[in-house]
């Protein structure tokens, strides 16, 4: 498949090459652009010929200077951010072109195109939409523009680490959203096999970004499988239009006041790079180097990982301690359970030695009691059992060990983009464009995953003209040296000492310790020492830092998982994917073939999911797994009773290889109640394919406490889950706890779970929306709207028990909830110009509605949250400043690695700015939570404090 790419791009620059000998008599367009008040040349204007591609722009002392093929009389459009656009119509000489542009700020006036695929003013979006251009993102305080999207109204996310932050509207957030989508100049940044967005690790640059549309909500009839919750799209800079070089360094600090780490640096170099040829080649680069220190996981409450719940207790006061963000603790053990087993072992290997010994004896039950009750190993457990109340019915864990000993916390993140573009004509243009980025970061998923040197590559091949487009890339993922970090905790355990050993060291010594007279507690301090120290059974346990938990280290997370054998003490933590997605997809727009009588536009789309992660992952060890998928969609609009009404219709069909076909409709419709002032209404449907993940999913999690599988039925075969059925985990719960009262489990109240033939499906939303948008008064944007959305089988996941010869396996499996999930909400958008200053605000509210039994609530969203904004780009000459603050409300967040109470918290981030005209730059003094005050926004991730920057910028 990568081949078939080589080629086509080789036919790329053979064409490049022939239509460069072949160009028409071309003319020049030359002048000079200013600002209107200072008269001042401007740099980085961007001049183009309305109705053509290509253009240029103007140089440091304002001057531009391009080729056309057009023909006089034409008309020349000067566009810059922070600036009015200025178009001029051209009658007769093309040089000496004077033009002059003056700072505006127009409420109401972008355009964008994501919300029905066909540019339109935000206005007059038939759907909710929110906007940031390449000139807010100038004026942001946030350190980066992915920072500054939770200032968008009715946005979350949830920050995992100081790089990774997943973005979420309307509910059901969660770390790695699988229900958003984002994209990348029309690819799909989703890492196809880890199943995560990666917009803000690898990809599009900030001095490259042109504008930032957000959808929230459902857009599956026009944008495929997924982006249930919304969908994001990020559109990079055309070279013709922003030329030149630019530049931005950023430098910081964080860790203020941070308990976990002294001040730490925060270092950021952007460079942009593009250039064009005559209107008719374009080219560009980008560049982007971040490193800094991340945010520390720091959690170390104690948690019931099968009820999924805090409770209380420290690793001193309670010898079941696991704490969220300590690993190798995961794996529990009962003690009277331990004690049975030394037993069972001990018998049956009394009983063959002894028929060894007599030549096929069988020893009475006498003498085996004898044996136990004497032999030094097994008569602490046979004393034990034996004396009521001497082995208490408590579960006990192995000391783990914190995250910051196990993670990479060095953060990096290097990025790289290019592209080349060439008009074959007024309005085709073909593209070939490259985004690779690479990285050292950190990622919550059902585990904390240590991302070290994890790389993505993109790949696009595009002919785009007024009318088609015919886009064709390719992902390719690339895992580096990542692992799981519970996986790893548990390993250097077992290296230490395997807990087949060290559980019994345990159990014997509190015997030991009891029958001497000491106290539970004092038992248990006693227990766990003798059981770290060195013994027969194995080393004493690695201490963070030493020699022996480097090396053990080293070898673990540099081992793949699908390596590990324990019989010969091999562990491995490092899981390899190099999973890749191939698109393809082609769109025609009817609209000017029918005289604009109505709009209509049709498209399809055929995507191939290339799973290879030897089976670190999914269950692909021993053969090769892909899932196809393609659909289609169809779209009609048209105006009625003089422009004042708007109705679209469209409808999309998709297919996926393991899944039935889905039908998406949407019908919206705009109505124009005063110029400027519209509302609207809309039923959207969308639909997600279960991920990657929850198709084939082959791991172990947990510090192997725990298998996460597949919900296809094949995975649930391959288990023998339909007929050695599992048990739900609130029975296996109270099968545990009867034995508080019984001495032993009680088997009775055990219930069995019984999954679905069908497997785990794709789940739908069907979503209702009233809006308004529009200028109450030239300089009073308002923006409001309502929604109510039903969600049919929601893809949850359930934890099961299975009961396998005798000892019991804990597994993750992905399922449809029963019944319907509904939730509603609100939001309301203000935009205020008073003179240059520019005030705004937005609330949002978010609630979830009656559950399905049994239904686990994931919808992790805060019922209110707002931010507010105040700023100016010039208060004085050359000198602005911007504040945004934002509060959000506590509320519950439940997810796979943890689950409790995120607190309500606040964060104001600011910044001022000095323009220095004279060398085309910018020297901006901000931060993001400037009070420091630290919070997390989801539980289980890290807290995160202030960071305070100083940037300095080139024609940005």
């Amino acid at each position: 498949m990568s081949r078939t790419f080589t080629q086509i791009f080789y036919v790329f620059l053979l064409m490049c090459s022939f239509n460069f000998v072949a160009q028409a008599q071309n003319i020049t367009v030359s002048g000079t652009v200013k600002d209107k008040q200072s008269k001042e040349g401007l740099a980085g204007v961007s001049l183009t010929i309305r109705g053509q591609s290509g253009g240029t722009a103007s140089t440091a002392n304002g001057s531009f200077s391009f080729t056309t093929s057009a023909k006089v009389p034409f008309t020349l459009v000067a566009s810059y951010v922070g600036y009015g656009t200025v178009e001029q119509q051209i009658t007769g000489s093309t040089t000496g072109i004077n033009i002059e542009i003056e700072t505006a700020v127009v409420l109401g006036g972008d355009v964008v195109v994501s919300a029905s695929r066909t540019p339109e003013r935000i206005l007059e979006s038939p759907v909710s939409i929110e906007r940031m251009s390449a000139a807010s993102i100038r004026e942001i305080a946030a350190p980066s523009f992915y920072d500054a999207l939770n200032n968008m109204k009715g946005v979350e996310s949830s920050m995992q680490s100081l790089t990774f932050k997943s973005i979420n509207t309307r509910g059901f957030n969660s770390n790695g959203n699988t229900r958003f989508n984002q994209f990348i100049d029309g690819m799909d940044n989703q890492a196809p096999g880890l199943n995560f967005s990666v917009g803000n690790i690898v990809g599009i640059t900030e001095l490259d970004v042109d504008n930032v549309e957000l959808l929230p909500g459902a857009a599956s009839a026009l944008y495929g499988a997924g982006g249930i919750n919304g969908t994001l799209l990020m559109t990079s800079k055309d070279p013709f239009k922003y030329q030149g070089a630019s530049f931005q360094y950023k430098t910081g600090v964080n860790h203020v006041n941070d308990d976990n780490s002294s001040v730490q640096p925060f270092n950021q170099l952007d460079v942009r790079l593009a250039k064009s040829w005559n209107n008719k080649f374009g080219i560009k680069g980008a560049f982007s180097f971040l490193q800094a220190k991340d945010w520390f996981g720091n959690n170390y409450t104690n948690f019931d990982r099968n009820a999924r719940t805090e409770k209380s207790g420290t690793r001193e006061s309670d010898p079941n301690y696991d704490g969220i963000n300590t690993y190798g603790d995961e794996l529990s053990q009962n003690m009277r359970n331990v004690a049975q087993s030394v037993l069972a072992t001990g018998t049956a290997t009394y009983i063959k030695n002894y028929g060894l010994a007599t030549g096929g004896g069988v020893p009475t039950q006498a003498q085996i009691v004898n044996f136990l009750s004497t032999n030094a190993q097994t008569r602490p457990f046979y004393l034990g059992i034996n004396t009521p109340g001497l082995i208490p019915n408590q579960n006990v864990t192995r000391n783990g060990y914190q995250e910051a000993d196990l993670v990479d916390y060095n953060t990096k993140s290097l990025k790289l983009s290019g592209g080349m573009y060439y008009n074959i004509s007024k309005t085709v243009q073909a593209t070939f464009q490259a985004n690779w980025g690479t990285g050292t970061s950190v990622y919550t998923g059902s585990d904390r995953y240590s991302l070290r040197n994890f790389n993505i590559g993109q790949y696009k091949l595009e002919l785009k003209g007024e009318d088609f487009m015919l886009r064709g890339y390719t992902t390719q993922e690339r895992s580096g040296d990542s692992y799981i970090s519970s996986v790893l905790g548990s390993y250097i355990n077992e290296k230490s000492k395997v807990s087949q050993a060290w559980f019994p060291e345990y159990v014997g010594n509190y015997v030991g310790a009891r029958s001497l007279g000491l106290s539970d507690v004092q038992a248990h301090a006693a227990a766990r020492n003798a059981a770290n120290s060195a013994s027969t059974g194995g080393s004493a346990y690695f201490a963070p830092g030493s020699q022996q938990f480097l090396n053990a280290k080293e070898q673990i997370m540099n081992t793949t998982i699908s390596a590990s054998d324990p019989s010969k003490g091999i562990y491995g933590a490092k899981f390899d994917d190099k999973t890749n997605l191939y698109h393809y997809e082609g769109l025609y727009n009817f609209t000017n073939l029918l005289n604009k009588v109505v709009e209509f536009q049709v498209g399809a789309s055929y995507r191939i999911y290339d799973l290879n992660s030897a089976g670190t992952i999914f269950d692909d060890l021993n053969r090769e797994i892909d899932i196809k998928e393609y659909g289609g969609f169809a779209q009609i609009g048209k105006k009625f009773f003089n422009d004042k009404v708007k109705f679209t219709f469209a409808g999309r069909y998709d297919k996926s290889q393991n899944f039935e076909g889905r039908f998406t409709p949407r019908v919206t419709g705009v109505f124009t109640v005063a110029k400027n002032n519209n509302i609207r209404v809309s039923y959207q449907t969308g639909y997600r394919n279960p991920t990657t993940q929850n198709q084939y999913i082959d791991l172990s999690v947990g510090g192997g406490t725990q298998r996460l599988i597949g919900g296809l039925p094949e995975i649930l075969t391959k288990y023998n889950l339909y007929n050695n059925k599992a048990y739900t985990d609130v029975s296996y719960r109270a099968y545990l706890a009867s034995a508080a009262t019984t001495g032993a489990p009680n088997p009775a109240v055990l219930q069995q779970y019984n999954f679905d033939a069908r497997g785990v499906r794709p789940e739908s939303v069907q979503s209702y929306e009233l809006g308004y948008k529009g200028l109450v008064l030239p300089n009073l944007l308002v923006d409001a709207y309502g929604y109510y959305n039903i969600y049919k089988d929601f893809i949850t996941a359930v934890d099961v028990y299975q009961n396998v010869n005798g000892s019991f396996v804990k597994f993750g499996v992905p399922v449809n909830a029963e019944g319907e999930v509904k939730s509603y909400g609100a939001a309301l958008g203000l935009d205020y110009l008073i003179g240059k200053y520019n005030i705004s605000g937005n609330v949002s509210y978010n609630e979830i509605g009656d559950l399905p039994v049994n239904y686990i609530n994931d919808f992790n969203t805060p019922k209110i949250r707002y931010n507010l904004g105040f700023g100016n780009k010039e208060i004085v000459k050359n000198f602005g400043f911007n504040v945004a603050y934002r509060w959000q409300d506590q509320f519950y967040w439940n997810s796979s690695f943890a689950s409790g109470q995120v607190p309500a918290y606040s964060s104001l981030d600011a910044q001022i700015s000095l323009k220095i005209p004279s060398v085309m730059s910018v020297v901006k003094l901000g931060g993001s939570n400037i009070l420091n005050k630290y919070y997390f926004t989801s539980y289980g991730n890290p807290s995160a404090g202030a960071i305070y920057y100083l940037a300095v910028s080139f024609n940005p």
